[in-house]
């Protein structure tokens, strides 16, 4: 039988607190971090001990980590509703940091375009559609959530799209979405909505660069694929 040890028991080197404090946050690991959040574990279990066995049921994987609710996280025993708020918000608080550092980046290819949105669409087991707003600089001037859907759609109104645009005064816009299937071609649909919005995007001056379909590990670009 495997002996409970607290992290009150264990050496200066093994406890995340004081790891962090002394050696800096680049000296602990992944379930020393999450550990850091829990703050406490249970009577068989240290703080460290239950963030391996959470990370251990995502394979260690950080990504499928921060998708499981709220929920997820409180059927592993230990982890109540507060903690389990802790750790959703402290991951929200990661996506928010990378949200932030896409401002005033000059767009020159669809690659930039994904380096600055692809955190978004991460975790999401559902559709989402957001246009990239830029200057005449090709700045980003903002990049806006328009609507949320299934996992096999969402819509996308043109006439929401390019109200936003006015209203904040974008000289172009790059449409993207996410397909949570991991299938990164263009459906129909996805065609016929970009033809509709580049045809009155022309018409006002308000062109569409890039239509971009996101997936987790990748992306497709209607401009680079000669289809815009």
């Amino acid at each position: 039988m495997t002996q409970y040890v607290s992290i009150k028991n264990l050496s200066i080197d093994d406890r995340p607190r004081e790891k962090l404090r002394d050696k800096g946050r680049s000296s602990l690991s992944n379930a020393e971090v999450l550990a850091i959040l829990i703050g406490s574990g249970t009577r068989e279990k240290s703080a460290v001990q239950l963030s391996r066995e959470i990370l251990s049921s995502v394979d260690n994987d950080l990504s499928k980590l921060a998708r499981l609710s709220v929920h997820d996280l409180m059927e592993f025993k230990g982890v109540g509703e507060a903690k389990a708020i802790t750790i959703a918000a402290a991951l929200e608080l990661g996506r928010r940091k990378q949200s932030s550092l896409s401002e005033e980046v000059r767009i020159s290819c669809s690659k930039d375009v994904y380096d600055q949105v692809k955190h978004r669409f991460e975790d999401l087991d559902h559709e989402e559609f957001y246009v990239v707003l830029l200057n005449r600089h090709n700045k980003i001037k903002s990049v806006e959530l328009i609507s949320k859907g299934g996992i096999s759609g969402t819509v996308a109104d043109g006439k929401v799209i390019f109200k936003t645009a006015l209203e904040q005064k974008a000289s172009a816009i790059i449409l993207c979405h996410n397909h949570p299937s991991g299938n990164i071609k263009p459906s129909n649909a996805d065609i016929q909505l970009t033809g509709r919005l580049k045809e009155f995007g022309s018409f006002i001056e308000m062109p569409i660069l890039d239509h971009l379909i996101f997936t987790d590990r990748a992306y497709f670009s209607f401009a680079d694929d000669g289809m815009l």
